[in-house]
């Protein structure tokens, strides 16, 4: 009980916190810009949804399949609604990527979080271009990740879920949609999960949480990278170690490096 009264203090603390006003500011500019953020989705999806037929083309080439593995699809309508998914998730990008810049944006111009930020003398001369850092970090993170899901993960996961269904006697054939979402699921799931140390050392720099609360709850972070690997990674053990590991060992880093280049005050 007492474990649960501290997060709880713990989330007070975070929402009375200059770094939880931040969060508010944003939390208001998206309630602003959600018909804006509507025409970004639109926009991503209809320039996404004619290159979808090539691209799952491309993605069951029987070169990129393991060994008697077949792709069916068990449903008319099923191809159509997968295209209709593909674009739908990239609109859902397109919209992501702009609230996040356009809000960072916005955020580096406000005089209350200049101010902030002069007091934890991270100020720069041209806001903008810690901006354009934490996005540049946020794309190579994100490239790290989806790289690490479709080189490493994705074929090791593939052969060793075929072996392992052909050494029981079991066909292998593999329903369209199955196949897709698993590969998106563990590449998206990467993808976030690389992120972990870029939101770590922002919430430490800004002093959103302490860095003592954040160790304190080390253990809760920890469940958390499981329960997103869980929630994002396809439903067996050994996707769910292979998709939180990285996120625990990210998050690690952050925290070491944070503790060797700032003096927490």
């Amino acid at each position: 009980m007492a474990e649960a009264d501290g997060l709880v203090n713990a989330v007070d603390e975070l929402f009375d916190s200059p770094g939880g006003e931040i969060l508010a500011s944003f939390r208001s500019y998206l309630r602003k810009r959600v018909k804006m953020l509507a025409v970004v989705f639109c926009i991503g999806f209809m320039a996404t949804f004619p290159l979808t037929k090539r691209f799952i083309s491309w993605l069951i080439d029987p070169a990129r399949l393991p060994e008697n593995v077949d792709i069916i699809v068990i449903s008319p309508v099923e191809f159509i609604l997968l295209q209709v998914q593909l674009a739908a998730q990239v609109g859902l990008l397109c919209m992501v990527i702009v609230f996040v810049t356009e809000g960072g944006w916005r955020a580096s111009k406000n005089l209350a979080i200049r101010q902030r930020l002069a007091e934890l003398k991270v100020q720069s001369p041209r806001p903008n271009s810690t901006l354009l850092a934490t996005l540049l970090v946020a794309v190579v993170l994100l490239t790290c990740g989806v790289t690490y899901a479709w080189n490493w993960l994705i074929p090791m996961l593939l052969e060793y879920l075929t072996n392992d269904a052909q050494a029981a006697g079991l066909s292998t054939e593999w329903r369209l949609t199955s196949y897709t979402g698993f590969i998106a699921n563990l590449a998206v799931a990467s993808g976030i999960g690389f992120q972990a140390p870029l939101v770590t050392l922002l919430i430490l720099r800004m002093e959103i949480v302490p860095r003592t609360t954040v160790r304190s709850y080390r253990r809760h972070i920890w469940f958390s990278a499981f329960l997103l690997g869980a929630l994002l990674s396809p439903p067996d053990p050994l996707s769910l170690f292979l998709v939180a590991m990285p996120v625990i060992v990210l998050f690690e880093i952050a925290l070491v490096l944070d503790t060797l280049t700032r003096q927490e005050r």
